[in-house]
């Protein structure tokens, strides 16, 4: 029986970006497959009355810090996003259409939209930024709009959303291996023993 990892993320989550970096070699070192989840986070917290931590100062303030310090661990560039948070819901609409329309595409486009919001700190609750950064990336923006605007995209994004709640899920990312759930990427050391202990 195969084993897999199920991976809830919204690409308005840092933490989600710093857990994509690593998910993969997670899943390719212990021989799991990734199923990749896209969600609308915000659509998560309404659902389970839950908020970021941003919206507490001192907590924001705090996880910036403990994000920094993660990125610094796993070797990978990160800085907090001056625009945070950001409205998500036609870019999560986007990389669920790339991952069932365009599945070749889905890693190179969802990065692009992770390096662009956690690493250059662009502005992607602009429509002009979210054009440029895609051109500038290969991909053509009326495209990829179009196909965010197709009902069956809209119906699936929703879809992972309410089976990610009707899961427990209560903020991104979280990572299923079967039943158990991980939520954060401060949890990947779990993640990675949970893969491991799997035949």
């Amino acid at each position: 029986m195969p084993k897999f990892a199920e991976f809830f993320f919204d690409v308005g989550s840092p933490a989600s970006y710093l857990a994509w970096t690593q998910m993969p070699t997670i899943c390719a070192q212990t021989g799991a497959d990734l199923v990749f989840k896209p969600m609308l986070l915000g659509g998560v917290f309404q659902a389970t009355g839950n908020a970021s931590p941003a919206m507490v100062p001192a907590k924001g303030r705090y996880m910036t810090q403990d994000l920094t310090r993660f990125a610094q661990r796993y070797g990978v560039p990160f800085r907090m996003n001056p625009h945070f948070p950001i409205n998500t819901l036609q870019l999560m609409r986007a990389t669920i259409a790339m991952l069932m329309r365009e599945p070749a595409q889905f890693m190179a486009f969802t990065n692009t939209l992770f390096t662009a919001m956690w690493v250059d700190g662009a502005n992607l609750n602009d429509p002009a930024t979210i054009a440029t950064v895609l051109a500038k990336a290969g991909f053509d923006p009326a495209e990829v709009m179009a196909l965010a605007g197709d009902a069956e995209v809209k119906a699936a994004l929703k879809a992972n959303t309410e089976e990610a709640v009707a899961r427990g899920v209560f903020g991104a990312p979280t990572v299923f291996v079967g039943d158990t759930l991980f939520f954060g990427q401060d949890r990947l050391d779990f993640v990675r023993e949970a893969l491991a202990a799997r035949p």
